[in-house]
């Protein structure tokens, strides 16, 4: 008997440039920005005042005021995600599946909101000031268990935190889980929710957020030679994997599959990439060898793509350690270049549009590259998506702390 193969039935996302999928990804092959000026706090009250927020969503018509008190942001964004994920699966949950359906949904920064605020009511009020209901708000944790509960979900459930490599590892887990037979379909991505002062001052102080601001929507440069900082955004991304016998017992339809997952630290800073690339490069190796594919079996790359000085150099040279001189042949693009920086959401919401890419044959833009950088001189799709045809994609997420994840996503053969 062979090793269980791992397919894609569902997506769901919630981001800057859309709230669902297909809204999303008509943003993205279009080349729209989700970037503005910041509109859930007073953004007087930061240096940096542009972000990939969360857009024409109504959570309190959604969740009612009196579940909004109960769950941070991140959690509510989560749910949506998920629901749209469930739906387009088609899975119904029922006493005879139950145990086989599990969460893995992870986060970077988790209920920060929610921290915030019960430390500014125990401020002001003492113990009196505190909910309590926060510690289940604030809790990483506090994501994926509002998933499962919601939709009775009683398989596999927990939280995984690694930066911004955090929803690559979602996914691998999730692979990994089916493929050990602990569970047939799995519920797996991120969602982050931290647009708010102390946040974006500790990014912006760190010296990592772009401090170009006079238009919005140019201020994500990945690989262009001016990028000064990556945007930080908001947003839920969760996919639904499934063991494939299930589904094609189940006769649902199948986007993909999930081929490939390759993970390594760099054991060297704790914010900055190893500037020699050959951690991120170990990570890709990895994700082809599980794959089963030679790098010539690439059509397309969406690349972790920052818009930071350090990220966008050390990618393109491990990219080329990876792949040797086919990386000067494969199509690359940061798709943060129009959401921003999802943080730990991030890699999820880009594995999903590694499936539409895939799908449609299409390879997203990376706009606002206008300057070529030397040192950064590969096919990055610059401004305008082309058509191409695809078979095997590769995803790339890095995260602080050294996270290096690579992830392939393949047509469903």
């Amino acid at each position: 008997m062979g090793e269980k193969r791992v397919v894609i039935t569902g997506m769901g996302l919630v981001c800057p440039v859309g709230n669902t999928v297909d809204e999303s990804w008509a943003n993205i092959r279009a080349g729209q920005s989700g970037i503005d000026w910041i509109s859930l706090f007073d953004a007087d009250l930061v240096e940096n005042r542009v972000a990939g927020e969360v857009k024409n969503i109504d959570l309190e018509g959604k969740f009612g005021r009196r579940q909004m008190r109960r769950m941070d942001r991140a959690q509510m964004l989560a749910l949506i995600a998920a629901e749209e994920a469930l739906n387009d699966a088609e899975i119904e949950i029922g006493d005879d599946n139950k145990y086989d359906v599990g969460v893995v949904v992870g986060s970077g920064i988790g209920g920060i909101v929610t921290v915030v605020q019960a430390l500014q009511g125990f401020q002001a009020r003492g113990h009196k000031g505190v909910s309590p209901v926060i510690v289940p708000a604030l809790l990483h944790d506090g994501i994926s268990s509002r998933v499962s509960m919601r939709f009775g979900l009683k398989g596999p459930n927990y939280n995984i935190t690694s930066a911004c490599a955090t929803s690559n590892n979602s996914l691998g887990d999730a692979a990994d889980l089916i493929r050990m037979g602990r569970a047939k379909v799995m519920v797996a991505g991120g969602s982050e929710a931290c647009i708010m002062p102390m946040v974006i001052s500790g990014f912006n102080n760190m010296k990592v957020l772009t401090n170009t601001e006079d238009v919005p929507v140019k201020a994500s440069r990945p690989f262009d030679a001016s990028r000064d900082g990556f945007v930080a955004a908001e947003g839920a991304a969760l996919m639904i994997l499934e063991d494939l016998e299930h589904a094609l017992a189940r006769g649902v339809r199948i986007y993909a599959e999930f081929t490939g997952y390759g993970h390594t630290s760099d054991a060297f800073h704790v914010t900055a990439p190893n500037p020699d690339g050959l951690d991120a490069a170990e990570a890709m190796r990895r994700a082809l060898k599980e794959a089963g594919i030679c790098a010539r079996d690439i059509s397309y790359i969406n690349a972790h793509g920052t818009a930071t000085q350090l990220n966008d150099k050390s990618e393109t040279l491990a990219i080329k350690q990876a792949l040797g001189e086919d990386a000067y042949r494969i199509p690359i693009s940061s798709t943060k270049s129009m959401t921003g920086h999802i943080l730990g959401a991030t890699a999820a919401a880009e594995a999903i549009f590694s499936v539409k890419a895939l799908l449609d044959n299409f390879i997203p833009p990376t706009i606002n590259l206008d300057t070529a950088d030397p040192e950064c001189d590969l096919d990055y799709t610059p401004n305008v998506g082309a058509p191409a045809q695809m078979r095997h994609v590769l995803s790339n997420s890095f995260g602080f702390g050294g996270h290096n994840t690579a992830v392939v996503i393949s047509r469903y053969q």
